[in-house]
């Protein structure tokens, strides 16, 4: 069988198409638009613009699936229609204008969904995992391949610029601003107590972006999908400069990240701190794999 999974999200939306046989999956095909959307949200509202910009990525993704012959499509929604005031019209306006029901998952299923996803890539049994979306992010501590608590911080790499940053990359005043957020948002949320937990399981655009900058920077093997907490830091200190240095090596190699790259990688820097973590390891799913052994393989094992 055949499935696609849509992914509204915060900062960008994806479409996966999945070959499935049993309990079985591969990755067929898989798209992105980077939509923003969480630089629509005006007075915790989704703007006509931000809800007009959702329905018609999905309606790009579903011409691409007719193409194909894909039949089989779910479609969810993270915080990019779960934070906010009127998801209820968002949700039926994009109902109306492509004929898909989403899905708004909560942050606590985000979070399970994405530690699954993760753990069929990267087979650990003790760690942290972590997702840094657009406007959230999910932490999950787990130990002996058991989930020890779960949590959902409404703090994201894109709603952190608009809220902190006033130009283009971060200065000095705005890099105070995004610590201070980043500390109240996830300080005010006393979810589970803090311990060493090491690796943290990183997915996520941010995480994609370390890993690749990383590489460049420290001449890493391609197969490598580990960063050192010494190479974390480095990084981390060199782009925090934002001279031009920092500027060429984020456009050579995230461009499209520019303007986020910078408060993904303070929510990252932080959360590694608290769990005291050695390495972060980078896998190739989440949570639209999660979703997929959660919402379509395991309701079929039961029939």
């Amino acid at each position: 069988m055949k499935q696609a999974i849509m992914d509204i999200g915060s900062n960008s939306m994806r479409v996966t198409v999945y070959e499935v046989d049993g309990t079985v999956f591969r990755i067929l095909f898989k798209e992105k638009i980077m939509a923003g959307l969480a630089g629509y949200v005006e007075n915790k509202r989704l703007s006509p613009e931000g809800i007009e910009c959702a329905y018609t990525g999905l309606l790009e993704f579903r011409e691409i699936l007719e193409s194909l012959n894909i039949n089989h499509v779910s479609v969810f929604a993270t915080a990019s229609l779960r934070n906010i005031q009127n998801t209820a019209e968002a949700v039926s306006a994009i109902k109306a204008r492509t004929g898909y029901d989403v899905e708004v998952i909560s942050g606590k299923e985000e979070a399970f969904f994405g530690y699954t996803g993760a753990m069929q890539d990267v087979k650990l049994s003790s760690g942290a995992f972590i997702d840094i979306g657009g406007a959230s992010t999910e932490v999950v501590p787990f130990e002996n391949g058991e989930v020890l608590d779960a949590a959902s911080f409404p703090v994201g790499s894109l709603s952190l610029y608009k809220e902190c940053v006033k130009h283009i990359v971060p200065g000095e005043g705005s890099l105070k601003r995004l610590k201070k957020s980043i500390s109240a948002e996830i300080g005010k949320q006393k979810m589970f107590t803090y311990k060493k937990c090491s690796p943290l399981v990183c997915v996520g655009g941010t995480a994609r972006a370390v890993l690749r900058i990383a590489k460049k920077l420290y001449d890493l093997p391609p197969e490598c999908h580990t960063v050192s907490r010494k190479q974390l830091d480095q990084l981390c200190s060199q782009l925090y400069q934002a001279d031009r240095r920092a500027i060429d090596l984020i456009l050579k190699l995230e461009p499209n990240r520019i303007h986020t790259i910078i408060p993904g990688i303070m929510i990252l820097q932080h959360i590694f701190r608290l769990f005291a973590a050695d390495e972060i390891v980078v896998s190739n799913y989440g949570v639209r794999e999660g979703y997929l052994c959660k919402r379509i393989i395991a309701p079929q094992k039961k029939k």
